[in-house]
């Protein structure tokens, strides 16, 4: 017979069941908890009394999460920010946060945007860590289920629950290494040159390509990675020619010659997006503020 019930639910054993769905691990759970592995163990043991679920099995050498526990950490996690709402009073203090971030960016808003970010982290709120995963092209699942508190894309989902906010827009220019070769003079010279280029997986190529594409202009790709943070080491010492986000000047790209592109292109926006739950929540819109705040020194206004 189960001794066990929903009423022997805590917030800890929420906690615990978090932690080991995102270590995939009961020794990086009780690392993370600061408990024994013994201690992760036997708690386990009276979650999976509670919910009759194995909740995780053996796979090689680590163990993997059950359909169940992993629906289980969704609306633990969601229950985990309700009490932490509930806890904080009308002023909410960073200085006394305690929590994961998880933010999701690919490279191009990871490298611009998020290490100022982490900056005011460490300067005002030293009990947040933060946890940066691809976003590629964020989904509708994504914020709903808490994969990430907050993402930042060009390309937000719709749904009624999503809230996006402008960021800022930036445009493509052409990097290119001047100890090699000249810009571009012209278009033919720019659809002439050996090109290295974004490509996401599943072989998703950039809206610049696709855009390029329609008005039936093709460059000629000898390099192809998958982020803009592969570019620089097969552009450097090259003649190839690289079209990216102007703003990686600042960032991967800095230290290469930049030209206009010889035709016109989309610019690119970038939009912040989170989930309808947390529009009111003083933590949330704390980070939001922080985000926003880090964008004029980005475009080269004041801080």
């Amino acid at each position: 017979m189960n001794d066990f019930d929903w009423s022997d639910l805590d917030v800890r054993l929420l906690q615990l069941l978090v932690a080991v769905v995102e270590a995939s691990s009961i020794t990086g759970a009780a690392q993370k908890l600061g408990v024994t592995q013994s201690a992760v163990s036997h708690q386990l043991d009276k979650l999976r009394a509670i919910t009759g679920d194995a909740l995780f099995v053996k796979s090689g050498r680590g163990i993997v999460a059950t359909a169940r526990a992993g629906e289980l950490a969704v609306q633990a996690r969601e229950l985990l920010r309700q009490l932490q709402g509930f806890a904080q009073s009308d002023t909410f203090d960073p200085a006394r946060w305690q929590t994961t971030l998880t933010i999701a960016a690919n490279d191009f808003q990871r490298d611009v945007l998020l290490p100022g970010l982490a900056q005011a982290l460490r300067a005002q709120a030293p009990g947040v860590a933060l946890r940066i995963i691809p976003s590629d092209v964020p989904s509708l699942e994504m914020l709903r289920d808490g994969v990430c508190d907050i993402a930042i894309s060009p390309r937000p989902p719709e749904g009624s629950d999503i809230v996006q906010k402008r960021l800022f827009e930036d445009r493509y220019c052409v990097y290119y290494d001047a100890g090699v070769r000249d810009a571009p003079g012209n278009l033919a010279d720019y659809l002439a040159a050996d090109h290295i280029t974004v490509v996401y997986e599943p072989r998703r190529t950039l809206h610049l390509d696709r855009t390029l594409e329609s008005q039936g202009l093709r460059r000629r790709f000898a390099v192809m990675v998958p982020g803009f943070a592969g570019v620089p080491a097969f552009l450097r010492g090259s003649p190839l020619l690289a079209t990216a986000p102007s703003l990686l000047h600042q960032g991967c790209l800095r230290g290469f010659a930049q030209a206009e592109v010889p035709t016109p292109c989309p610019t690119l926006p970038m939009y912040l997006i989170w989930h309808r739950r947390h529009q009111q929540d003083a933590a949330h819109r704390w980070l939001r503020e922080r985000i926003e705040s880090l964008v004029p020194t980005l475009l080269g206004g004041p801080g």
